[in-house]
């Protein structure tokens, strides 16, 4: 069965959610989350806060396979090894259905291979590295989030237009980080022959020292800087930058700044003018976002973040692909999975057959300061189907066997 009906704004003004399929036994549909909540808070609650709304809506529409949705959420605290030991517990002692979540790159990783070793469906919601769906990826995980490539291929497309040929680059040193840093690189080099990268920062993640960061990457006296700092790390780095007259003409281009989990806590010292993938949040004006947002305002009493749309979006795509398979069956599930599409607050996205990527776009725009506060300004949307490579350079990165 083909899940083909669009989701449509139901009469409370929220979205309404696919017909689903003939009923399976009245038992609960366990969905078993594990996510960094008590280390990355700002992205992970409104995560969390959303998709709890999403499994509300799809219950309030009758649930999946007539069957309630059920959502059990872990702590991984950012901890890999942990996240697998929760992964094993939700599995053998609360009997989920699918596994989902992960913040961090290394995190989905690892659960990505518990999934494979385990023969379970696993649904990474935000971890970005490319290797969870290329080098690294299994027949039992997808993976929502536009991926490192993605983002950096449209940041690579808007840095070919600036006249910058020197560049450093400033990034996270673990998995996240060195993807993004790789592949705005190779796409900035393959657009711009004549651009060369004259030095690097591999800050470790969370523990960034900003003064001595921001002081290597002026020796080097670049004309653009490439970001991939988030979180904490970012709000110390831009806050020494602006100290030291880093950014001071010289372009900047920065993956995920835009976001307002991390624009939100620099107040008035949010940069200007820069390059970003990010999400403008409220300023986004379709009807299926309006209605998401007014939702999420009615019922926690704040602004939708990036993780509240990557959260709420997660869910739809649990539903729309256990709907597809009309069964919790793993290698039933695969199938369903593979291909199917689904309506999220952002449009229509498909997790592909191919690489089992998602095609949630990237929203890329500048920096801009409104009212003392940090925003997205001059944004776009665009399509993720149009950002990712063709098939055939999906198969020289992906095991045959995935």
């Amino acid at each position: 069965m083909q899940v083909t009906r669009r989701l449509l704004l139901g009469a409370s003004g929220a979205l309404a959610l696919p017909g689903l399929v003939r009923a399976q036994g009245s038992a609960p549909i366990r969905i078993g989350e594990i996510n960094s909540y008590t280390t990355q808070p700002a992205f992970t609650l409104p995560y969390r806060n959303a998709m709890q709304l999403a499994v509300e809506a799809v219950n309030a529409k009758g649930g999946v396979l007539g069957r309630p949705l059920e959502l059990i959420t872990r702590d991984d605290a950012g901890r890999p090894q942990d996240a697998v030991r929760l992964a094993g517990e939700l599995v053998n002692d609360q009997k989920v259905d699918i596994l989902a979540g992960a913040y961090l790159s290394n995190v989905g990783l690892a659960l990505s291979e518990y999934a494979a070793q385990n023969k379970r469906i696993y649904v990474g919601g935000e971890p970005l590295t490319d290797s969870i769906v290329w080098e690294r990826g299994n027949r039992y995980t997808f993976r929502l989030r536009p991926s490192t490539y993605m983002q950096a291929a449209i940041l690579a497309e808007e840095a070919a237009r600036l006249p910058a040929k020197r560049w450093v680059t400033v990034s996270p040193n673990y998995e996240f980080g060195q993807s993004g840093v790789k592949w705005f690189r190779q796409l900035l080099t393959a657009r711009r022959p004549d651009v060369t990268f004259v030095g690097e920062q591999w800050p470790a993640l969370g523990r960034v020292d900003a003064g001595a960061t921001v002081q290597a990457l002026e020796q080097m006296k670049p004309d653009g800087i490439f970001n991939v700092l988030f979180g904490t790390d970012l709000t110390n780095f831009v806050r020494q930058g602006n100290t030291r007259g880093l950014f001071e003409n010289r372009a900047v281009v920065s993956l995920l700044t835009g976001e307002p989990e991390y624009l939100d806590p620099l107040g008035d010292e949010a940069p200007e003018g820069w390059i970003v993938t990010g999400y403008p949040g409220e300023a986004i004006d379709t009807p299926a976002h309006k209605a998401f947002a007014s939702a999420y305002r009615g019922k926690f009493n704040a602004k939708p973040m990036c993780g509240s749309l990557v959260g709420y979006s997660l869910i739809l795509s649990i539903a729309a692909g256990i709907a597809r398979a009309e069964s919790v069956n793993m290698e039933k599930m695969v199938e369903g999975f593979r291909g199917v599409g689904f309506d999220t607050p952002a449009g229509p996205v498909s997790y592909r057959a191919i690489d089992h990527q998602g095609t949630l776009g990237v929203y890329v725009g500048r920096t801009a300061l409104k009212d003392g506060a940090g925003i997205m300004a001059d944004w776009r949307y665009i399509d993720g189907k149009d950002l990712l490579p063709d098939d055939a350079f999906v198969r020289k990165l992906r095991p045959a066997d995935a």
